[in-house]
This record gives C-alpha cells, sequence and structure tokens, in this order.
C-alpha cells in the first residue's frame, strides 16, 4: 500500500520577540547601571588580611595621597545637594543653585572653602585644573579650630544622611600626621567607628588569623 509522502517545509522561528526582550534588556542595564566615579587621584592602598567588605551606598570617602591632601565625596547626589545645601548656609558661601547642582554632580572635593564659589563657577577644563593642583581639604587636630574645613564636611554630611560609612583611603606612601588628623577630627565629632580601605592579601601561615580562618573552615 503506498505511503502518503508529506511535503517538507523548512523549519523558522519567529525571532522578532526575543529580539525585543533583548534590545529592553540592554536599554534597562543602560539606564540603571550605576558608573563609578572619577577619583580625584590615584591611591595605592597598603595591603591587610581584613576581608570585610564595605557597602555600596551610603559612603562618605575621604582619600589621602602620598602629598597628604586630602579629598572629600560621598556617593548620593541628592544628599549632596543637601550637603551643599547646609554648608553653604553655615559658611555663607553665596552660591548661587548652578553652583550647588555642579556641587551635586561633581565626584569630589579638594578644595577650600575659600575657593570653593570659583571652582564650581568654573568651565569643565578650568576646573580640570583646579583639581589637579588642589591643595586638598584644610584639616587639623581640633574640630572647632577656625581652618578645619574636613570638620564641617564631616558633621553637615552626618547630619544630611546619618547612615553613612566613613572610610578613609590613604596612599601607603601618605604620612600618617596627615592620617592622623582626620582621625582627631572624627573623634572630635564622637565618631570612633569608620573603615580603612586596604588591599587584600594572604593570611600569613602560623598567626592567629590564619588559625581562625582554619577553625572556621572546619566548623
Amino acid at each position: 500500500m503506498p505511503h502518503a509522502k508529506l511535503p517538507r517545509k523548512s523549519t523558522h522561528i519567529d525571532m522578532t520577540a526575543m529580539c525585543d526582550v533583548a534590545f529592553l534588556l540592554l536599554t534597562f542595564f543602560m539606564l540603571a547601571t550605576k558608573f563609578k566615579p572619577e577619583e580625584p587621584v590615584v591611591v595605592k592602598t597598603p595591603s591587610s588580611i581584613s576581608d570585610i567588605q564595605l557597602p555600596d551606598v551610603d559612603i562618605m570617602l575621604l582619600t589621602v595621597d602620598t602629598r597628604g591632601r586630602i579629598f572629600f565625596s560621598i556617593d548620593n547626589k541628592i544628599k549632596r545637594k543637601e550637603l551643599i545645601e547646609a554648608v553653604n548656609y553655615e559658611k555663607n558661601l553665596n552660591l548661587t543653585e548652578a553652583e550647588k547642582n555642579m556641587f551635586a554632580i561633581d565626584a569630589s572635593e579638594g578644595i577650600p572653602f575659600s575657593q570653593l564659589k570659583s571652582y564650581l563657577d568654573a568651565s569643565p577644563e578650568e576646573r580640570k585644573t583646579m583639581e589637579t593642583n588642589a591643595p586638598g581639604i584644610p584639616v587639623d587636630t581640633s574640630v572647632y579650630a577656625p581652618n578645619n574645613d574636613l570638620a564641617t564636611w564631616i558633621k553637615n554630611a552626618r547630619n544630611t544622611n546619618p547612615r553613612l560609612r566613613i572610610c578613609i583611603k590613604a596612599d601607603g606612601d601618605a604620612s600618617y600626621p596627615s592620617v592622623q588628623k582626620i582621625i582627631k577630627t572624627l573623634e572630635g565629632w564622637k565618631i570612633f567607628k569608620f573603615n580603612l580601605i586596604t588591599n587584600l592579601k594572604g593570611v600569613p601561615p602560623g598567626t592567629a588569623a590564619a588559625e581562625e580562618a582554619a577553625a572556621a573552615k572546619k566548623g
């Protein structure tokens, strides 16, 4: 008995829906991705065996370069606008709305209050030059010293966002007095808990830390 011969049909898959999903995902990641802000200076942090990871949000970063210059930044743009409003009022800087908005989108500050208005009012090229030659934020061992600009930044930043985690990122070749002034300023505001950013290295064998790590693995 003859068999009926079925006609052959080419396999065709409609990829329209998949292409739509791919473009939607691409658009989402482009809009939702938070790019890491450009750092004011290149800092080579010392190494340690601590493996505690910092959170991704609510960070106050105090950077110290090899010359002892101090740079201040917080990661939340909305809080940065609230911060500059408070500092502008306290220090009577007479900043315009455009200058405040410029501060809100800027990555970090290493300019004294006396130069902040001219810095925020400068062109992008001029700001880049000022950042390169920035003297750093003035600091002293007392929070009440008139030249301790860092104390004002820290106090108002904490008032604006009490959840801020304070991190000190100092170059391995930075002088200790520069870092000590930051710590003394934090202590002046009764802040005794902060983080030192370091590079992770292996735990030296035979140390107490190595024994703790081995016990944790067994447990």
